[in-house]
């Protein structure tokens, strides 16, 4: 049964991009709820952290430096078939080749500059929301 969260980062270049409203209208329009929402401005070690799981790929340093650019905005998203349906809201990693209309054809600039994060399993959707929000900052 698929869950009923999944997890995202508004991406430093859509922050700078002044991206963060159109972003987060699209969210609201999808069909989501946000249960948890925080800006903040990940360090180095942060973003390591949390994309430790890239670690021994040859992006993780570029990916590091990219989400400690600038700052971030942080969500947990409810809905059902969450994870899937924000996979699809977002479209593909490649905005070129993103379908017209999702967050990545209309925002992002790039593969590495691709606007937002979306969560890639339940399992994940869960790990990701736990590293930023506590049970207590969830609605």
């Amino acid at each position: 049964m698929a869950g009923t969260i999944t997890f995202t980062m508004i991406k430093p270049d859509a922050v700078e991009a002044n991206n963060i409203g159109p972003i987060l209208a699209k969210i609201n329009e999808g069909g989501f709820r946000i249960v948890a929402m925080k800006y903040l401005h990940l360090t180095k070690e942060q973003a390591g952290l949390f994309y430790e799981v890239h670690k021994e790929r040859p992006f993780y340093g570029e990916l590091v430096d990219y989400m400690s650019a600038g700052p971030i905005v942080a969500a947990v998203l409810s809905k059902e078939n969450a994870v899937a349906d924000y996979r699809t809201l977002i479209g593909a990693t490649d905005p070129t080749k993103a379908e017209k209309g999702t967050i990545r054809n209309l925002f992002a600039k790039s593969i590495a500059a691709n606007a937002v994060h979306g969560s890639d399993s339940d399992e994940n959707a869960n790990i990701e929301a736990n590293f930023f929000f506590s049970k207590l900052e969830r609605f």
